[in-house]
């Protein structure tokens, strides 16, 4: 009887002490997440420095952390900088009515009257659309000013969680096999089942994270390339903006390049804006078509439906990392579920 409620006491303390640790590690949830995510995407290469160089844990870790500083790091500094410095003048030119949301309207209504006649037809004011869609141009040229300052004062915390990022990054590297040996014996599911929900775990974080980030950066630069090509202020701006929307199955760029388009034909640039439409269906969204299935979708097996629809409240729950652990929460209750109806429901009685 003591016995039994020593384990209970325990096990409650465990969980109170185990809370507590998560809560001081709470601000750095973000690049704990990441350093994971590195170590999980980066670990082939890991094993391809110990097929060439033998089991030297710290040299391969290191190694593979300069080619992820290399590959992604360095880049994603050098975009961010440009994407400050092309932040601040669409703001400048938005503030200086150089762009102006309210000229814009009244070209799209001159050029396509229909709308209005359709709006009103349906009950709708054309005008009070007119002024939500000026608010709304005023609270994203406010958002803009206040993230890209941000970002320029916030630079020293980056750096510091970006250092963070890459230091736990080498460890999980270095010591991965032994911390995935140390899981499967914590926690009690049996040795077999953990292993197959750990290797979904780095199924389904590799193919999503390796194939969301190509997609993603194909669809910004030809984003930014056909903008910038067509001379629309801060191509580099939008093709990032295309490449956080493409993360979103199926919707992702064209919410950008199409209004771009619609805009171009109201003010009589057809060619332009017939360039536009068809680079953007076909090329911008061939990318999407093409090689999020085979990057994502064939990797984790997972329905595009589910890629879909786990993606997009990933992301409404959890921010931006939700591209990640939208699907992989999604995969692991299909796997959870799965070892359940294999176990439990397909299991012969015991005679």
């Amino acid at each position: 009887m003591r016995e039994q409620f020593e384990r209970r006491t325990f096990l409650i303390l465990l969980v109170i002490v185990s809370l507590g640790f998560g809560l001081i590690l709470k601000p750095f949830w973000t690049a704990i997440f990441w350093a994971c995510a590195l170590a999980v995407v980066f670990a082939p290469l890991q094993h391809r420095f110990e097929q060439w160089w033998g089991v030297r844990p710290n040299i391969n870790a290191l190694a593979t952390l300069l080619m992820c500083m290399l590959i992604v790091v360095l880049p994603i500094i050098f975009v961010t900088k440009v994407l400050v410095q092309e932040g601040l003048q669409l703001y400048q030119l938005l503030e200086s009515g150089a762009i102006d949301p309210r000229v814009i309207l009244i070209e799209l209504r001159e050029a396509f009257p229909i709308v209005d006649e359709m709006l009103i037809e349906f009950g709708i004011n054309p005008n009070d659309i007119r002024e939500q869609v000026v608010q709304l141009a005023q609270t994203f040229s406010r958002f803009l000013a206040r993230e890209t300052l941000s970002i320029g004062q916030n630079t020293f915390s980056l750096l510091v969680s970006l250092g963070l990022m890459m230091y736990l990054a080498f460890f999980l590297l270095r010591d991965g096999a032994t911390l995935s040996r140390s899981i499967v014996q914590a926690i009690p599911l049996g040795d077999a089942r953990i292993q197959a929900l750990i290797q979904k775990f780095v199924e389904v974080t590799r193919a999503t994270i390796k194939g969301n980030l190509v997609v993603a950066i194909v669809q910004g630069a030809l984003g930014g390339i056909i903008f910038s090509l067509l001379g629309i202020a801060a191509p580099l701006l939008w093709g990032v903006i295309m490449a956080f929307l493409s993360l979103i199955p199926a919707v992702g760029a064209a919410i950008v390049w199409f209004p771009v388009a619609i805009y171009l034909y109201s003010t009589g640039e057809w060619v332009d804006a017939t360039i536009l439409v068809a680079y953007g269906a076909i090329i911008i969204g061939l990318a999407d078509n093409v090689l999020r299935p085979i990057l994502v979708g064939r990797d984790t097996k997972l329905p595009d439906y589910v890629v879909l629809f786990s993606t997009i409240g990933g992301i409404s729950l959890f921010g931006i990392i939700g591209f990640v652990l939208g699907p992989l929460i999604a995969a692991l209750f299909m796997a959870v579920w799965q070892i359940f109806i294999t176990d439990f429901i397909r299991q012969p009685p015991i005679t």
